[in-house]
């Protein structure tokens, strides 16, 4: 291995063969970096603020983290961890791809600083591979592994792109310091005069049709994810869907 080559954060040993324990850990730093990241934004995450946080000096903790694309990739795969994908595969793959359609879309928004750190190159940490084996695990025996990853990456840009939405939303609503229906009343007399024009009918319907804006942000990402499914369901071979769900069963939740 020559000087100056890259080698992942992943191959790099936590601790020197020889020499003294070190003091602190990768985990203490992710986890100081993350607490900084969650109250102040990725920006703040600075190895001075994160040494500052644990009692160290700045410069010693590039012993441990070699650089802040380390640092991030660190935080991102600790993140992942958080995806509860006990049990999966469980036989039943719309249960197993729901619940972690939900885990997933939960870690963003209790991160929100995700949106701007997240890669979409794989780091390749042991959160992430057990991500890969145990979600991708699920539809593997009824697959080829190329539409495994077309599927997946339906529903991961679903649930990224809704979590981004919801993210950004918030942030947005936060700037203008007002609530979400505070802000719907200050744009409604713009937006009646343009259904009142007869210029747009698409918008006209949204505004005098359309349920999905009325409903919480919960049930809006859960009936685009019912639909989401509804397009892996056509994809697979129809023995793979579980007996027990019906479509009308699936229709009644949606309802609900």
């Amino acid at each position: 291995m020559t000087d100056g080559e890259y080698v992942s954060i992943w191959m790099r040993p936590e601790r020197p063969a020889r020499g003294p324990k070190p003091t602190y850990s990768r985990a203490q730093i992710t986890e100081a970096a993350i607490r900084i990241a969650d109250a102040e934004g990725l920006e703040a995450a600075t190895m001075r603020r994160i040494a500052a946080e644990i009692g160290a000096g700045a410069m010693s903790l590039y012993r441990y983290v070699p650089s802040r694309d380390d640092l991030i990739v660190l935080m991102a795969d600790r993140l992942m961890g958080e995806i509860d994908v006990e049990g999966m595969p469980s036989g039943d793959w719309r249960a197993d791809l729901t619940r972690y359609a939900h885990g997933l879309r939960a870690m963003w928004l209790r991160h929100p600083w995700i949106a701007t750190a997240h890669r979409s190159l794989p780091g390749l940490g042991p959160n992430q591979l057990l991500l890969i084996e145990r979600v991708m695990g699920v539809l593997d025996a009824h697959v080829s592994i190329d539409e495994n990853l077309a599927l997946m990456a339906i529903l991961n840009g679903y649930v990224e792109g809704a979590a981004r939405e919801e993210v950004s939303s918030a942030e947005e609503l936060r700037r203008s310091g007002l609530s979400e229906s505070e802000w719907m009343a200050r744009s409604y007399p713009y937006v009646q005069q343009l259904v009142n024009s007869g210029e747009y009918p698409i918008l006209t319907k949204i505004v005098m049709e359309a349920r999905q804006p009325h409903l919480s942000r919960d049930d809006q990402f859960r009936y685009g994810l019912e639909r989401v499914l509804d397009c892996i369901a056509a994809a697979l071979p129809s023995t793979t869907e579980p007996p027990a769900t019906t479509h009308r069963q699936r229709q009644q939740d949606r309802d609900h």
